[in-house]
């Protein structure tokens, strides 16, 4: 019988930034299957906070739970301007990919979103991850009023994040 040690998919505990000039977003509308509009997005800050987890307790309650999760938060500039915090971090079975639950900060209201990231690198404090979220436009211009221009229909938008916190 063999023993398969999965990969951590988050560093030390801390808190990480993104260097200037190592992440990358862009902002894609569809409209059936046509990309009608792909322009890259200013990510002017990212940061992954990582709490000391409590491995002492075993009566934690689901309040401080909650609080162990690490949380990731991504701000936006030039067409959209944004922020995206997340709200809950599930790692999924592979060890390689997770699954957040956020949400899309856009002109003070906030838009449920789910991201799915892959973990492409995890070392001793330095994390690299590229992820995507697929956002219904029509929903997203009824709650929020982010509009594109009249020229570029669109059904979907699809946000890319890549970044490297260290």
């Amino acid at each position: 019988m063999t023993t398969v040690t999965l990969p951590t998919v988050s560093p030390p505990p801390g808190r990480y930034a993104v260097a200037p000039g190592r992440s990358f977003a862009e902002l894609t509308a569809y409209h059936g299957p046509l990309a009608t509009l792909r322009r890259r997005v200013t990510l002017t800050g990212a940061s992954l906070t990582v709490p000391e987890s409590e491995s002492g307790s075993g009566s934690g309650s689901q309040s401080e739970a909650a609080d162990a999760w690490p949380v990731f938060r991504f701000d936006l500039a030039g067409t959209m301007k944004a922020s995206l915090v997340s709200e809950h971090v599930e790692p999924l079975a592979d060890g390689r990919h997770l699954q957040l639950i956020a949400d899309l900060d856009l002109r003070g209201v906030a838009f449920p979103v789910l991201l799915r990231l892959r973990v492409v690198r995890c070392a001793e404090g330095r994390m690299l991850v590229v992820g995507s979220a697929r956002l219904p436009y029509r929903l997203l211009r009824r709650a929020t009023g982010f509009r594109l221009p009249w020229s570029r229909p669109a059904t979907r938008l699809r946000l890319l994040l890549a970044a490297e916190f260290a």
